[in-house]
């Protein structure tokens, strides 16, 4: 059985299986719906639903409070339609976005490396080419683990055949524990995507500024990959940061690419330095460097931030100090289920990051 949602205020209509989410029916039919963490805990997916019956599914109560389910919000990543929809939904899509619909694929692990001491880089090689946009992730279905989990892609779509995933080891994390101590070359997973609307405003002529911490390197250096590779010839900042010397992957690669092309600064920073490590660069906090590398003045830029939660919102405050505004900033942030239990105390005024 299938129903038929229809979406206001853009007419779009598409159709939703049995025990599948709207969200997921609205992705893999090409028709956005706006959306974050995908699995309940982040709110940015909530609906209206004006015309018939939804299940609410595992929407988390911090991210649909009961007043909003009594008046019929769901989350589009959680309900599971009863009957044929109208829903209202807040679509907002960037020109930029190509909109590629959502696909299943058949990946195959042909690679594995230790990138640091936690974080682990996987290529997968899949049962034919997969059209993204640098900075989209994918969902991975992995042996033993229950729902998906999602990666950035690191490397840019002139390697479609391949996805480059930077998997960071989260202490008591199913998924992120057999990547790093089950998988092998070989193993075969099934994989979707691509997801997401992180990717570079092409259309936008202003410099750019990339700040990410930890595996956050990974969209980033996607998104730079193909910039470069494309001739962009935006000014390109990437501020890097990691504790120590040891967690700061690719700095080889980055040096080298800065070397290469005269329009790509590297700018590494690392926090916790010690005296042994005879580091000659920025000490401190990643968004710290990138003040310090602007005196302060970022106004003119786009800003792309990719990374853990406190690192992302510290360099929103800084960025926007720096007189760069909501419309130029653009993040990747990842939210756990306890994530979603914290209170988000952003302004108002960025609703849209």
């Amino acid at each position: 059985m299938s129903y038929q949602v229809t979406v206001e205020p853009t007419g779009d209509v598409f159709e939703v299986e049995e025990g599948q989410t709207l969200l997921d029916a609205a992705l893999r039919q090409g028709i956005w719906l706006p959306f974050a963490c995908g699995h309940g805990t982040c709110g940015t997916c909530k609906v209206q639903v004006l015309e018939g019956d939804a299940d609410v599914g595992a929407a988390s109560p911090f991210a649909l409070m009961d007043m909003e389910r009594d008046e019929g919000v769901v989350l589009a990543c959680c309900a599971l339609p009863e009957s044929d929809l109208v829903i209202e939904a807040d679509v907002d899509v960037d020109p930029d976005f190509s909109g590629y619909p959502i696909e299943d694929y058949q990946a195959t692990v042909v690679a594995m490396e230790d990138l640091s001491p936690t974080i682990k880089g996987v290529r997968l090689q899949l049962d034919r080419p997969m059209q993204f946009q640098e900075g989209q992730y994918v969902n991975l279905n992995l042996p033993g683990v229950e729902g998906t989990r999602a990666f950035s892609i690191a490397n840019s779509c002139a390697d479609a055949g391949y996805i480059d995933l930077h998997v960071r080891l989260v202490p008591g994390g199913k998924g992120t524990s057999w990547i790093h101590q089950s998988m092998h070359t070989g193993d075969e997973l099934k994989i979707s995507g691509p997801y997401g609307q992180f990717f570079v405003r092409k259309s936008d002529d202003k410099d750019v500024i990339f700040i990410v911490g930890g595996s956050g390197l990974s969209s980033a250096l996607s998104m730079i990959q193909g910039m470069l590779e494309t001739g962009d010839t935006r000014q390109i900042f990437l501020f890097q940061g990691a504790r120590n010397l040891v967690e700061l992957y690719k700095r080889e690669v980055l040096t080298a690419l800065a070397e290469q092309y005269s329009n790509f600064h590297y700018i590494p920073a690392l926090s916790e330095v010690s005296e042994a490590e005879q580091w000659n660069g920025f000490c401190g906090f990643v968004h710290e460097a990138a003040n310090s590398h602007f005196d302060g003045r970022l106004a003119g830029h786009k800003a792309y931030l990719c990374g853990p939660p406190p690192m992302i919102d510290a360099a929103i405050t800084m960025l926007m100090q720096g007189r760069v505004f909501e419309a130029d900033i653009h993040m990747e942030k990842f939210l756990t289920a306890s994530d979603g239990a914290k209170a988000d105390s952003r302004s108002a005024l960025f609703k849209r990051i």
